[in-house]
């Protein structure tokens, strides 16, 4: 398998550059991707945007044409599912008929890129979303390309914010609360994607760029650091 999942955050120009050369490490052998704009309202305007931003080498990206779904993914050799709301990506991911296809073609070796929903999707299931339910989907089962679960924009601690030059604190729940309130039900590990960080899965093992934080039901969290290494149950190799 060769999966890249990513949790967004390339606001500097180092990291949109970073990002440029993933993408086109990942498709290096590809000429017909299919970019999935599921998780947005307007699939042209993304699709347009995408293409635009990744110059040259946005011709080889395609956007999806939901009436012909499963043959554009089964004709296709690479996939990017983009960002934006996960109810909504998951929603329409169930409601097209997509799920099992894109499953296949990603366990048989298509690469896939998934960045923010598009990660939160490639796990077993889409409950490690931050996102407002604005759409209920028929399941919260996702693609289950990697066997653990994703949370994306990871941040330590309590949230700070600026007003009016000042520095406040928030005082809300920490992404850690929330977590454990996600495994007070369920046992599968999560990790705890930071911004501008990135995870390659090949299907038994997965490296870290950038860094992360890994979640266990019944242990205390743990830190990894740029090119980390950890099999499916986030335990390092």
């Amino acid at each position: 398998m060769r999966v890249l999942l990513g949790s967004g955050g390339i606001g500097t120009e180092e990291r949109r550059s970073k990002y440029g050369d993933l993408i086109s490490d990942l498709f290096r052998d590809s000429d017909n991707v299919v970019f999935i704009p599921l998780a947005t309202h307007d699939h042209e305007g993304r699709t347009a945007r995408l293409k635009e931003s990744l110059g040259p080498m946005g011709a080889k990206f395609h956007g999806l044409n939901v009436n012909h779904g499963v043959e554009q993914i089964l004709a296709a050799d690479g996939v990017y599912m983009g960002g934006g709301n996960s109810f909504l990506l998951n929603r329409d991911l169930h409601r097209y008929g997509l799920i099992n296809a894109l499953r296949d073609v990603v366990k048989q070796g298509m690469p896939y890129l998934g960045v923010s929903a598009g990660s939160n999707v490639a796990c077993p299931t889409m409950m490690t979303t931050n996102d407002m339910p604005i759409v209920m989907p028929p399941s919260y089962e996702a693609l289950g390309i990697v066997p653990f679960q994703i949370n994306p924009h990871y941040y330590p601690g309590k949230i700070t914010f600026f007003s009016e030059g000042k520095s406040n604190d928030h005082f809300g729940e920490s992404r850690r609360q929330r977590i454990s309130e996600y495994h007070q039900h369920e046992s599968i590990p999560v990790l705890g994607l930071w911004e501008g960080s990135y995870v390659e899965w090949d299907g038994a093992r997965g490296h870290l760029m950038g860094r992360a934080r890994a979640f266990f039901r019944d242990s205390e969290p743990m830190d990894f650091e740029e090119g980390a290494l950890f099999d499916g149950n986030l335990a390092p190799k």
